[in-house]
């Protein structure tokens, strides 16, 4: 299957988070409001197979890992539910949840509903929502996703600090930018 490079779409701050009833690797069923303790909550739309995912996913596990005592809560959910790609079943999303010890929620959007409400374009594509669960930031995770080594900027980690002292995130945000959703029509 060829993979498809697009960017995250701009959409405008402030927006609302959207709501979402999904069953998660570890067998139980999360929405909205399992996450409403959290100072910031950050929505990461993801999959097994595409390599800009599998480049970044270490890295959102240790940021969610920093910023677990701060209130800071991650969701991973996983559109790619699609006949034509068979990694992207739930069996392999519990097995890529054990490779990278994953230590937030990681649900399948069976109906891609939940990422067609988001606006979500590719994988990885992410949403950080503050207390309030206004849309804060929307870009990439650093600016070198294929090379740890090489990042100079940390966007990500950037925003989410500065929505736990209070402050919003830069206002410049770059895309994020991976394969595409694989949507069924």
């Amino acid at each position: 299957m060829r993979m498809v490079l697009l960017e995250s779409s701009n959409l405008p701050l402030g927006s609302d988070v959207s709501d979402f009833l999904l069953p998660g690797v570890d067998g139980e069923k999360y929405s909205l409001s399992d996450f409403s303790d959290a100072k910031a909550l950050v929505v990461v739309f993801m999959c097994n197979h595409c390599p800009y995912v599998q480049a970044v996913w270490k890295r959102l596990v240790d940021l969610q890992a920093k910023f677990q005592e701060e209130g800071v809560r991650f969701v991973g959910i996983n559109p790619n539910f699609n006949p034509k790609y068979e990694e992207e079943t739930m069996p392999h999303m519990v097995e890529y949840s054990k490779k990278y010890a994953m230590n937030f929620p990681y649900l399948l959007d069976e109906s891609q509903d939940v990422a067609r409400a988001y606006k979500a374009a590719c994988t990885p594509d992410i949403y950080v929502y503050d207390a309030d669960r206004k849309l804060a930031y929307h870009g990439r995770i650093d600016d070198s996703w294929k090379d740890e080594s090489k990042v100079t900027r940390r966007e990500l980690e950037d925003a989410i600090f500065r929505l736990i002292k209070g402050e919003k995130p830069d206002m410049m945000q770059s895309p994020s930018m991976g394969c595409s959703i694989k949507w069924r029509e």
